[in-house]
């Protein structure tokens, strides 16, 4: 029985997938890419936004039309989209065979027995209920690094996200369960483990009664095999003074903050219900810089902000100069039903926000480039992930990068190369968000 898994949306949904490949392939499913050859199709849904909301759509839409034209018997519909919209899932998509919510995925393996001899069923859980974790994965990134999911949900409750009503509040994992998940991984042959959650600095507070995040990295790096390790999603106001410290001090964290921030404008990010202010975002990033001199800090920012003005655009651009973040990006506000955002007057006009997020990815463009820049002559390690097609060219990632969000080292060699390997570059150019580099023996 073959099987073809689809994951969309974050990193944090690809961990979930891993896990339903995990829990199939332990029960004797095999898996295919191929669409002609699956029996049974599973796609994981995202609907964050209103891009991955229409992309989980269209996806089942076109893999539902594998019924009639190929051998696919059943399809099963996973993910935040089928938490969300089940009934809708239900009626519009007749296609679909079973719906599995964010918090049953520990159910596929009877969802696709159960679907395969023909029940109809729509398989949700409570969202309080603990977070699934500590399943075997059958990891899709390539095997040299994954992703540790340490908590599921969010009690922010931001004026513009859904997360909390398809995920529910905050859970932390407990560590014991990381720890051994994350030996596994490494003894499989990660070398750099991705530290994701909807956010990650206040782990373990609604378990242990306080942030845990920093005795996790310790314990983190105490597994032989693992050379990297990387931290994404700190939300500003949880970064403190011992977790700066945990990363300076440990030589297997990467120097690298994923910092989402949102906005720069007081107003914009009251509304968003953020919490925190611009003064406070200048303090964080000048303590962080002051205590990690080299740390790359990555952020993201959300432009067209219902009522957002001329002004607090351009207070967003004075901040995104005054920062110089190392990386950036910058996404269109999206009205999500069920928000309170969505419900906020003074919608803007989808050309206007586009408009504006044009500005702000050329100023940092510009920023970057000159940051880059400023890297030619140094010797970095790298991490290997793969030759380009008939050229002695590989592609590989220094601290600075992240998988699939940041830029690479382009390294021109006739050697043979692994991808997984750490190897020494000398930087000898920059060309937009990417360097170019030499070998170093």
């Amino acid at each position: 029985m073959k099987i073809l898994m689809v994951s969309l949306g974050c990193d944090k949904n690809l961990v979930d997938t891993e896990m339903m490949l995990g829990m199939l392939a332990e029960h004797g499913y095999t898996f295919t890419d191929d669409e002609s050859e699956a029996e049974v199709v599973i796609v994981n849904t995202c609907c964050f936004i209103g891009d991955a909301k229409e992309e989980s759509i269209n996806t089942l839409i076109e893999l539902g039309a594998l019924k009639q034209t190929a051998c696919a018997r059943v399809l099963i519909a996973a993910g935040c989209l089928a938490q969300r919209y089940a009934e809708e899932i239900r009626q519009e998509i007749p296609e679909v065979d079973a719906i599995v919510g964010t918090l049953a995925i520990d159910e596929i393996v009877r969802v696709v027995e159960e679907t395969l001899n023909g029940k109809r069923q729509t398989y949700l859980r409570a969202l309080d209920r603990e977070p699934v974790a500590g399943k075997k994965r059958v990891v899709t990134t390539g095997g040299h690094y994954a992703y540790l999911k340490i908590a599921e949900g969010c009690d922010k409750r931001c004026s513009y996200c859904i997360i909390p009503k398809v995920r529910g509040g905050y859970r932390s994992v407990p560590m014991e369960t990381l720890v051994k998940e994350a030996q596994i991984l490494a003894d499989s042959g990660v070398k750099e483990l991705i530290l994701v959650a909807q956010e990650t600095t206040v782990y373990g507070k609604d378990l242990y009664g306080e942030k845990k995040l920093p005795e996790l990295l310790k314990k983190l790096c105490g597994i032989s095999g693992l050379y990297w390790i990387r931290l994404l999603y700190c939300y500003p106001e949880e970064i403190t003074q011992e977790l700066i410290d945990v990363i300076r001090a440990e030589k297997k964290i990467c120097h690298y903050l994923d910092m989402p921030i949102q906005h720069a404008s007081d107003e914009i990010l009251k509304k968003m219900g953020r919490r925190t202010n611009r003064a406070e975002l200048t303090e964080r990033i000048a303590r962080i810089r002051e205590c990690i001199p080299d740390i790359c800090i990555r952020t993201t920012l959300i432009t067209g902000f219902p009522g957002e003005t001329k002004k607090e655009h351009e207070e967003l651009l004075s901040f995104v100069e005054e920062s110089c973040f190392d990386r950036l990006g910058a996404f269109l506000y999206s009205p999500e039903e069920g928000t309170a955002a969505a419900e906020m007057p003074g919608q803007i006009p989808e050309k206007t926000k586009k408009k504006r997020r044009g500005e702000i990815m050329a100023l940092q463009q510009e920023l970057a480039f000159d940051k880059a820049g400023s890297f030619q002559g140094q010797v970095m390690t790298a991490m290997v992930e793969g030759k380009l097609v008939d050229e002695d060219c590989y592609v590989a990632r220094t601290y600075r990068d992240a998988p699939n969000v940041d830029g690479y080292v382009f390294l021109h060699t006739d050697r043979e190369l692994v991808t997984g390997d750490f190897v020494n570059v000398r930087i000898t150019g920059a060309h937009e968000y990417d360097l170019i580099g030499e070998l170093v023996p």
